[in-house]
């Protein structure tokens, strides 16, 4: 077994990791090469069909932007059986709008849970949120090395 080997986490072990939702920070591209935005965010996962889905907060003339079909990455990490784990999901952000994701994305609200953190200032039920979901192309999971190298 190679040490890379060692520290990645399968399939079944990266979506007990994930569960079915909780927190992570989640990346935006940006124009002209700025450094993407990052923002703290709040996450549902669906282990069925590795998909993230997440309730952002939209405001008029705020550093997110357009969110449509933007370039995302999405990271968790935490600790978990005495190791740290972390999970970095890339892809873009589709619009659960759609007609063409609207019914995936019922049936996986029944398997998901999107926490609702209040990190706004302001009463939640006063913050517009939309729904996007991150269908990623690539998922990569690891977990802290056992031998302690």
């Amino acid at each position: 077994m190679s040490n890379d080997a060692a520290i990645r986490l399968d399939d079944d072990e990266r979506d007990a990791f994930l569960g079915n939702g909780g927190t992570g920070v989640i990346s935006l591209d940006t124009a002209d090469g700025d450094p993407p935005h990052s923002l703290p965010v709040s996450y549902g996962y669906d282990a069925t069909t590795e998909t993230f889905y997440f309730r952002l907060a939209v405001e008029p003339g705020t550093e997110k932007g357009e969110l449509d079909g933007r370039a995302a990455s999405f990271v968790v990490h935490g600790e978990s059986d005495d190791r740290w784990h972390s999970v970095v999901a890339e892809g873009r952000l589709d619009s659960t709008d759609d007609e063409s994701v609207e019914m995936e994305t019922l049936e996986a609200f029944d398997r998901i849970h999107i926490p609702l953190v209040d990190i706004f200032g302001e009463p939640p039920r006063t913050v517009s949120f939309e729904f996007y979901r991150l269908d990623p192309d690539r998922i990569g999971a690891r977990t802290e090395s056992s031998s302690g190298v």
